[in-house]
């Protein structure tokens, strides 16, 4: 398993990775940064639709030990995305019933990470991430994911919307976990087919979002403390899950 996440620096050299296919995480642009080489770094990142980043300069000679970056510095993925609608078609060739995973916009990384392992080790059949706006994969989310980064189907989606429309075609019911609801998770049926949605640590699920779902469900909450972590909002969702699909096979 690779320990670190390839880093590229210079306009020409990134320009040269987007045009080759490389899978760019992110790309960090220095504040204010102008000219026409840039220019045609910019079109192409707004292109192929890259997370995007900007940073004051003192990151960018963090990130690259003070060579010269030119101002901008980008992350290769270190693996390769899915095809969503292949990943369903494939899997419900084999899975009747299979169990998917949205994640609205988590931005850390460990989060991500920690989300990983837990999705991996209880049979989802694939993660769906949005391509702005959610952690990359990065070192500290490989490492933290345990390799399972490298074991699970993970796709990237211009908007969340657009994979919830796509299962919902398939007819994979949408379970969002979400506290703006009285439905507990153990009240819903998820021994059907399912995609089950978290959202950020800070905000929860966009409400546009809520409004197109098939369920809202939550987890008890008893103390005085309002919300879970998201990771471990997730394993306890997940396991739920699982215990009602071992109860059905039993």
């Amino acid at each position: 398993m690779e320990n670190e996440v390839s880093k590229i620096f210079g306009i020409r050299a990134i320009i040269e990775a987007i045009n080759s296919g490389k899978t760019i995480s992110k790309v960090f642009i220095q504040k204010d940064l102008s000219g026409h080489l840039f220019s045609e770094l910019n079109s192409l990142i707004k292109k192929n639709n890259i997370a995007t980043s900007h940073v004051p300069v003192e990151k960018l000679n963090r990130l690259s030990k003070n060579s010269n970056h030119q101002g901008v510095a980008a992350q290769i993925s270190p693996i390769e995305f899915a095809d969503l609608d292949t990943l369903i078609l494939n899997t419900l060739a084999v899975n009747p019933t299979p169990l998917f995973l949205l994640l609205d916009q988590i931005s850390d990384v460990r989060n991500f990470g920690a989300i990983i392992r837990t999705a991996e080790c209880t049979g989802v059949s694939g993660i769906i991430i949005q391509k702005q706006g959610n952690a990359p994969i990065s070192a500290d989310t490989v490492k933290t994911s345990a390799g399972a980064a490298f074991k699970i189907p993970i796709c990237k989606v211009d908007h969340i919307k657009d994979a919830i429309f796509q299962f919902q075609a398939a007819e994979i019911q949408i379970v969002a976990a979400t506290e703006k609801t009285e439905n507990l998770i153990y009240d819903v049926d998820l021994t059907l087919p399912t995609a089950l949605i978290l959202g950020s640590e800070d905000r929860g699920i966009n409400p546009s979002i809520l409004k197109i779902v098939d369920h809202k469900a939550k987890l008890p909450l008893l103390g005085e403390i309002e919300s879970l972590n998201v990771s471990v909002a997730c394993g306890a969702l997940l396991y739920e899950a699982t215990r009602q699909r071992i109860k059905v096979k039993s």
